[in-house]
């Protein structure tokens, strides 16, 4: 038997050691509970193999293991879990910031780190540049840095993010909600700064069966039963919710004329590229991601796992 068996061995009678230890101690209602933490962290690890498995047996020939392994989300959360990722944690944090970087020039300019808190987890970033609009647009910027932070670096406690727009007078008072640190194996729970009299965290939901948009292309799609307006510029893709604020109506008829938006009941007019803004209102835009074929959206409130 080779040693890594042995340890294996050990370790399984170690585990059925400890049981019988919590059914002697603090009764069957302990030991059961202790079953079913067990069992849940086989299934966890037995998803995880499952999906190694799977990677590499589908994977492109001469493409390094590695790079195959990292590259899934579940599989590297695993990989970070017990220190076998080959990338540190700033590296990874780079990575996930220069995915989004095409995203926020459009929001927020750049953004930059300044520094990594080794006792508490806190990564302290900067944003060159300003929220384009409006606290919707910063609520994006969080919710769009935070989110590819948690899913590259699930280590990293929270997010500490410098520059975004101030509220100003008059507008929604926004909640500053700490991220926490997600669970490896599952959708990230991004923190949020979110309006105060919706609450709640947000989960970002895959856009199945998206069309394929053109510049100046727009379409509907419903996020968990929210119906979204998406609309592509030269600048990227962007998604608001189905709503004009001045007449209630809904936004995806209205006439598009380069970045402008005009709503076809009420004329009121929204710019696309700067968060929706308008004279007369904001838009209410969403948390975007395009991530190769896929694009993701994050809606506050709404379940991780509610799909589209």
């Amino acid at each position: 038997m080779s040693a890594a068996a042995k340890e294996q061995e050990q370790a399984g009678r170690r585990i059925e050691e400890l049981l019988e230890a919590l059914d002697r101690t603090a009764g069957p209602e302990a030991r059961d509970t202790a079953d079913e933490l067990v069992r849940a962290l086989v299934e966890f690890y037995g998803q995880g193999l499952s999906r190694i498995v799977e990677l590499l047996e589908s994977a492109d020939p001469g493409t390094p293991p590695v790079d195959v392994l990292t590259r899934d989300e579940l599989v590297c959360g695993l990989l970070v879990l017990h220190d076998l990722h080959p990338d540190d944690t700033m590296t990874r944090v780079e990575g996930a910031l220069d995915e989004v970087r095409p995203y926020l020039g459009s929001h927020a300019g750049d953004v930059e780190i300044t520094g990594l808190d080794p006792g508490t987890g806190i990564l302290r970033l900067r944003l060159r540049g300003s929220c384009d609009g409006c606290p919707s647009s910063a609520q994006t910027v969080r919710w769009t840095i935070e989110g590819a932070v948690a899913r590259a670096a699930p280590e990293v406690a929270g997010v500490e993010v410098e520059g975004v727009e101030e509220q100003q007078p008059g507008e929604p008072a926004l909640l500053q909600i700490g991220s926490r640190p997600p669970d490896p194996a599952g959708p990230p729970p991004p923190a949020a700064a979110v309006p105060a009299d919706r609450g709640g965290e947000a989960d970002w939901l895959t856009l199945d069966g998206l069309p394929r948009l053109a510049v100046g292309g727009s379409t509907v799609h419903r996020a968990a039963g929210v119906p979204l307006f998406l609309v592509r510029l030269a600048s990227g893709l962007y998604a608001y919710r189905d709503h004009c604020p001045v007449c209630a109506g809904t936004v995806h008829d209205g006439v598009l004329d380069g970045e402008r938006l005009r709503c076809a009941q009420c004329a009121a007019e929204y710019d696309i590229h700067r968060a929706g803004r308008g004279s007369q209102g904001h838009l209410e835009p969403v948390p975007l991601l395009e991530e190769g074929d896929g694009v993701r959206v994050a809606l506050p409130g709404v379940p991780a796992g509610a799909g589209s």
